[in-house]
């Protein structure tokens, strides 16, 4: 068989292109041919899968500390993500944020520093952020910066979120409490009111402009359009026509929940394989998902594409988390062998 393995990272455990690497061992072992495709959406891990970094740059971090945050630039084309200079983890994850005082300071001096180095193309992906600035760190860095309004800026957006709902969807996962969730609620509008009146942008209706607690949308008012991030990779790394030819595609992802149907890589993977499978035209692959665990709600989800699943925990127990390459690789060889 030939397989394609389109997995997305396993937060916390392996990386895409690592799982991938799992996955065609198990291919090896069978005798299958595999093409090794890690994807992602926009969010973390975003920038490796794009060919990883190449550059290196101190910016200001989501609370003011100075951060190393790497970034590439190959052919004009710059990748940021901006988890590397504004995000959770680099505070400690929630427990260490300051929910009301993190900024996107140090994502515009990212773009900034693209620009400076010449780029004629900037990604912006929008994942795994500390912040719930309406992106205005950013802008306020970008404002009036030479060439902003000659390069093609985009962002990579994993979700769809409107801009003043970012602070109830988000801001409670960067450690905000109610409190504070109604005090960035009401900063969000006036922030949008600020892109409308200076910028001549509305973004309050905007999809996906609430994405990394609303710096999309800051993007956005500074000219940036915003594209679904599956959508974005898919396309770079040549993820359509390959899924024409496999016979199979294993994609995969830690936990597989209803989030993983809204724009995510599992989701996005097992709709285009249903396509697939209900055009007349071309192949019609099987679709498998190994995952960390699975939530008992998104398996009807799975089903209603034909999509396969298997969740590691599950089968496994605590080897998942200990040997997870190991489990994916029993996975994919488990799944495979009633898929011949």
């Amino acid at each position: 068989m030939r397989v394609l393995a389109a997995v997305d990272k396993f937060r916390g455990t392996v990386t895409a292109v690592e799982a991938a690497r799992a996955v065609a061992e198990a291919c090896s072992g069978l005798g299958h041919a595999c093409v090794e495709m890690p994807m992602a959406d926009g969010g973390e891990g975003t920038l490796d899968v794009l060919g990883g970094a190449n550059r290196l740059t101190v910016v200001e971090g989501p609370l003011g500390s100075p951060v190393e945050a790497a970034w590439r630039l190959t052919n004009g084309t710059a990748v940021i993500e901006m988890a590397r200079a504004s995000g959770l983890q680099l505070v400690g994850g929630a427990a260490g944020n300051d929910a009301l005082a993190a900024s996107t300071i140090g994502t515009g001096q990212l773009i900034a520093a693209a620009l400076d180095a010449g780029a004629q193309r900037i990604v912006v992906c929008v994942g795994g952020s500390a912040t719930t600035d309406g992106g205005l760190g950013a802008v306020q860095v970008l404002q009036g910066a030479p060439r902003l309004r000659e390069v093609d800026l985009i962002v990579a957006c994993d979700v769809q979120t409107l801009f003043v709902d970012a602070a109830e969807v988000f801001a409670p996962q960067k450690g905000a409490s109610p409190a504070h969730v109604q005090f960035l609620v009401t900063r969000l509008h006036g922030i949008a009111d600020h892109y409308r009146d200076a910028l001549g942008c509305d973004v309050r209706s905007l999809p996906g402009a609430g994405a990394a607690g609303g710096l999309a949308g800051g993007l956005a008012a500074l000219g940036a359009k915003l594209e679904p991030g599956f959508d974005l990779v898919a396309n770079e790394v040549g993820f359509h026509s390959a899924l024409a030819e496999c016979d199979v595609v294993i994609t995969g992802e830690g936990r597989l929940d209803d989030t993983s149907f809204t724009g995510k890589v599992v989701g996005e993977v097992a709709r285009h394989a249903a396509d697939c499978r209900a055009s007349a035209h071309g192949t019609a692959p099987g679709s498998i998902a190994i995952c960390g665990s699975i939530d008992s709600a998104a398996s009807s989800r799975a089903a209603k594409l034909g999509l396969r699943t298997i969740g590691l925990f599950e089968v496994y127990g605590d080897d998942a988390l200990n040997h997870p390459m190991r489990c994916i690789t029993h996975a994919a060889v488990s799944m495979l062998a009633t898929s011949a």
